[in-house]
């Protein structure tokens, strides 16, 4: 009967239930094993770096937050407020168990960069699912291999085959602006700056033209970029977020990596990698690509090898890509817009630099390589503005070893160093009258009385920015033709808001009125 079929399995329900009960309890202890091993390791990783950094004078932290909640708002004005009573560096805390020294001086900042010192785990392993294993991440002899690998794809005679390039893409946002331009009205020129920089990237280093600013498709991926920066930054700050366990279980981590997607799925629909290497495998093609009188970033990395004959993995080449597809373009469109803003505010130096572009490109509608070296009051107004205005305003490094500074104090082995260019380069201990635009800094005669770890908008050491110089020319390039075609003026009713993303943006965009040059 059924009632005696439910009597003999009773007891295997009975038997399950136990057992339900003893893994949830296994599983409890387990978990209580691990959380007070946890607690225990960042209670002893807090006393260490409270040792390291006891001899460094800094602002009272909070014992739970640290120093986070201050720097939610206005953090850059909060920084600067730091850098005035601690000349040299303070420490920093995000929570009560990850703290790092902040620099913002010379001589601190070149007993370190000067140095090797890998990028710090704790937040530049916050990349990986975005960028893989890129040079942003890497260190050691993988990190020493990519760089060799991809130094030929920055050289100048590279370069030299990049401007015409740029300068047809600054054209196409040229003619877009000239349409939409109104006297009575700013506009916010972030947007567009970013799809040029974007198109002037793919041309150059994918041989890929996707005339990506006349069409809408590519904001998503723009957007996403912007999204992925701030979530960065957000991260960095906020200490549960570190563990990628809790991390990925909360709405923020799924939107890091719904953003992540859309990403890497506009590498993968432009085809960028695979299209090429299939092409690579005719021998034919191959031999073609090599005998071409300018490689591209993807020729290079496809063709090289290391010293055994061994190219670079399917993953290590999307790394690659993915990191090059953030890092050589956002910094570059942010740096070409805070360059346009910053003569829009001040015309004297603008009216200067548009008289010097005329006098080298005559009636002459481009611009070639040769031009470049012939606009020094250009390339002087450029570095004034990654002075106010670093791309990249904050690098970290973790100690590989101790170091000792100029005034004697020391930092052992593993600590976090965090070298903030913004704070530096206004520190006014280094600059006299930081917050004034002036690009005579710049001049042979006054540069070379200043120190030479007081500027440092692409970092210093081995491991500095490798596309500096396609940074350089770039922002050249658009400085030159956009003052060859307007006058630029800043709507003082909608200043920048400015903030630190990973990137230095405007949270408010950057208006400007433009008018038509006869």
């Amino acid at each position: 009967t059924m009632a005696s079929v439910l009597d003999a399995v009773r007891p295997s329900w009975a038997w399950l239930r136990m057992d339900i009960y003893g893994i949830c309890s296994l599983a409890a202890v387990f978990c209580l094993t691990y959380a007070l091993l946890k607690v225990i390791q960042l209670r002893r990783r807090r006393q260490r770096l409270l040792k390291a950094l006891e001899s460094f004078p800094g602002p009272p932290m909070h014992w739970l937050y640290g120093h986070a909640q201050e720097l939610q708002d206005q953090e850059l004005n909060k920084i600067m407020s730091w850098t005035e009573k601690y000349p040299y560096a303070h420490p920093v805390w995000f929570g009560g168990f990850l703290g790092f020294l902040n620099i913002y001086h010379p001589e601190y900042a070149k007993a370190v960069y000067s140095r090797g010192d890998p990028k710090a785990d704790v937040f530049y392993n916050f990349f990986i699912p975005w960028t893989g294993k890129g040079l942003i991440v890497l260190h050691g002899p993988k990190w020493f291999q990519h760089r060799r690998l991809l130094n030929p794809a920055f050289h100048n005679n590279i370069l030299k085959s990049y401007v015409s390039l740029m300068a047809d893409s600054t054209q196409v946002m040229l003619d877009k602006w000239e349409k939409r331009i109104n006297p009575d009205k700013s506009w916010d020129i972030t947007k567009d700056v970013g799809l040029l920089a974007l198109d002037g990237m793919l041309k150059c280093t994918f041989s890929y033209h996707s005339d990506c600013q006349n069409r809408s498709v590519d904001n998503t991926f723009l957007t996403a970029i912007h999204q992925l920066t701030g979530m960065l930054q957000e991260r960095t700050r906020t200490v549960l977020y570190h563990s990628d366990l809790i991390y990925w279980l909360t709405p923020h981590g799924r939107r890091f990596w719904n953003a992540c997607q859309i990403v890497h799925r506009h590498t993968a629909r432009t085809k960028i990698i695979t299209g090429r290497k299939e092409s690579l495998k005719d021998d034919q093609e191959l031999e073609k690509i090599q005998k071409k009188r300018h490689l591209d970033f993807l020729d290079i990395l496809l063709c090289a090898k290391d010293e055994n004959g061994e190219r670079l993995s399917d993953e290590d080449l999307r790394a690659e890509v993915d990191t090059f597809m953030f890092a050589g373009h956002d910094t570059t469109s942010t740096g070409i817009s805070w360059i346009l803003y910053c003569m829009a505010m001040n015309p004297e130096h603008q009216q200067r630099c548009r008289e010097e572009i005329q006098a080298v490109l005559g009636d002459g509608e481009t611009i070639q390589w040769n031009d470049l070296s012939d606009m020094p009051y250009c390339t002087m107004c450029i570095k004034e503005s990654l002075r106010l205005y670093p791309s990249v305003p904050q690098v970290y490094r973790q100690l590989s070893q101790p170091v000792t500074f100029s005034d004697g104090r020391t930092l052992p082995e593993g600590s976090l160093v965090s070298l903030h260019i913004y704070a530096l380069h206004r520190n006014p201990t280094v600059w006299k009258d930081p917050e004034v635009f002036d690009p005579l800094r710049f001049s042979p005669d006054n540069f070379s009385d200043q120190h030479s770890f007081a500027f440092l908008p692409f970092a210093a050491g081995p491991r500095n920015c490798i596309g500096q110089q396609f940074a350089m020319t770039e922002l050249k390039v658009a400085l030159a033709l956009t003052l060859l075609r307007f006058e630029l003026s800043a709507d003082p009713a909608k200043p920048p808001n400015v903030v630190t993303e990973l990137i230095l943006r405007s949270t408010t965009g950057i208006h400007l009125y433009l008018k038509k040059l006869p």
